[in-house]
């Protein structure tokens, strides 16, 4: 059991770091974003169908919603990438725990708490920043497109939620089959130079397709408290990528910003992680009667 944690850590991490790839490989490959979207999405279902090998994957309408809702997330994702910078996208995207809380009480008929309400108030102070700092900058289009991918996140966590025994990386699998064929016309229109070849597999195999797999073996073995803070390196290291290879540095308000989503996110999950380990700590043993 000790040496699964331990590998699961390691995975955790390994699916962030290749996550945090996104925004620097997407920045570096010349072509039209939902070309890069799909392509993408089309070389990790391979890979994930590998994983799956004889795994039968079985379509319902909610699979379907929320694989529909993960398209939409990929390729708002990449589009954002092309419009603002890497970090904006990164953590305005991060906003997603956000409008889970909304979407629980609405469609889930979960009550929204006292801690999601001020998670809510810091991460749209932390929202108004980005904003503010861009007024002058032409990327309030994508800022704003950051944001939808962050709301279709959310949504597809919702779907996730709604199927009792789905699997993510199946679900996943669907949603970048779906990614694939809705691109397929702007995929068709040209094609990319070697250089950009190259960075869309390593977008495929590592950023999206290896990445999910990791994850979906960690996740088994790992805390709650570990699955909120490790998956923080993406959006850490996600900009530091693209200052290094890009040169492209977001400005003091959208890191001040960032700063404040990140925090309010970390902070209601393990604000939350704890009060549930107090809760079943402090929870009355029932009594069998013999």
């Amino acid at each position: 059991m000790k040496n699964n944690h331990i590998r699961a850590v390691i995975f955790l991490v390994l699916a962030s770091i290749l996550w945090s790839t996104g925004g620097i490989l997407i920045k570096l490959v010349d072509w039209n974003p939902v070309a890069i979207a799909g392509t993408r999405s089309g070389i990790s279902a391979l890979v994930m169908m590998l994983y799956m090998r004889k795994t039968k994957v079985t379509l319902t309408k909610q699979k379907t919603i929320g694989a529909s809702c993960y398209a939409s997330t990929v390729i708002l994702f990449v589009i954002a990438n092309k419009m603002t910078t890497a970090a904006n996208t990164i953590l305005l995207q991060y906003t997603a725990p956000v409008w889970v809380a909304l979407m629980a009480g609405w469609i889930l008929k979960e009550k929204t708490k006292v801690r999601d309400w001020v998670t809510i108030a810091c991460v749209m102070s932390g929202m108004v920043l980005f904003f503010l700092g861009d007024l002058e900058t032409g990327q309030m289009l994508g800022n704003g497109i950051a944001v939808l991918s962050g709301v279709a996140l959310a949504a597809t966590v919702v779907a996730l939620r709604l199927q009792k025994d789905s699997s993510p990386v199946e679900m996943t699998y669907v949603g970048n089959i779906i990614t694939f064929i809705v691109s397929i016309p702007f995929i068709l229109k040209s094609v990319p130079d070697m250089n950009s070849i190259i960075g869309i597999v390593l977008l495929g195999i590592f950023q999206l397709g290896i990445s999910y797999i990791l994850f979906a073996e960690a996740i088994k073995h790992v805390n709650a408290l570990e699955a909120i803070l490790i998956p923080v390196i993406e959006p850490l290291l996600n900009p530091v990528w693209v200052f290094m290879f890009a040169g492209e540095a977001p400005g003091t308000l959208a890191i001040i910003g960032g700063i404040i989503v990140v925090s309010a996110v970390v902070g209601r999950g393990v604000y939350t992680n704890y009060t549930d380990r107090q809760r079943v700590k402090n929870k009355p043993v029932s009594q069998t009667v013999h």
